[in-house]
């Protein structure tokens, strides 16, 4: 069975409050095996038979919804495509060797050719992006806390949902030993 992981949006923030036992119980419910959580930021690692990916997105939104009495983005990647995310090399040294942000943003879909020129008007000194499939790299030389963006600004952009993780946090959960 593919190994997958679900990055969710906006848990363990805003009050929004779930505890990881309880995440994995509804993972569970779904038939989905082997479900492990990483830090409490919504990250779930898990085995699945499913097919299609992007209707065990909705089934996972559904069954949180359900389970939390909130909604709750999910976004789904195999092991294969987030080792890939992770390896992307969006940016050069330079840029990465004055960045104290370095973010990788999970998109529902690709942004359309519209929402990448919005995009590319919001760079600045301070901010790099870059869009690569359904992911968007983020560098700036500030924190992220301290940058004029969110990700409600980048969902606003590019009209299309997303989370954020730090990619040391990607890095990290590709390098998850296998269960």
């Amino acid at each position: 069975m593919p190994r997958c992981i679900a990055f969710l949006r906006a848990v363990n923030v805003g009050g929004r409050l779930v505890k990881m036992d309880a995440l994995r119980a509804a993972f569970e419910a779904l038939a989905l095996t082997d479900v492990s959580t990483f830090i409490a930021s919504g990250n779930v690692l898990f085995e699945t038979r499913a097919r299609s990916l992007d209707a065990l997105e909705r089934k996972i939104e559904a069954q949180l919804q359900q389970s939390f009495g909130f909604e709750i983005d999910a976004f789904v990647r195999t092991e294969a495509e987030l080792a890939a995310i992770a390896a992307h090399d969006a940016f050069d040294a330079a840029t990465l060797a004055n960045a104290q942000t370095h973010v990788v943003g999970f998109l529902r879909a690709a942004p359309d050719d519209g929402a990448r020129l919005t995009l590319a008007a919001m760079q600045n000194d301070t901010d790099r992006f870059v869009l690569h499939g359904r992911e968007l790299y983020w560098a700036s030389r500030l924190k992220q806390s301290e940058s004029a963006f969110s990700n409600a600004s980048f969902e606003r952009a590019l009209k299309l949902r997303a989370t954020f993780r730090g990619l040391n946090t990607v890095q990290r959960i590709v390098q998850l030993p296998v269960r």
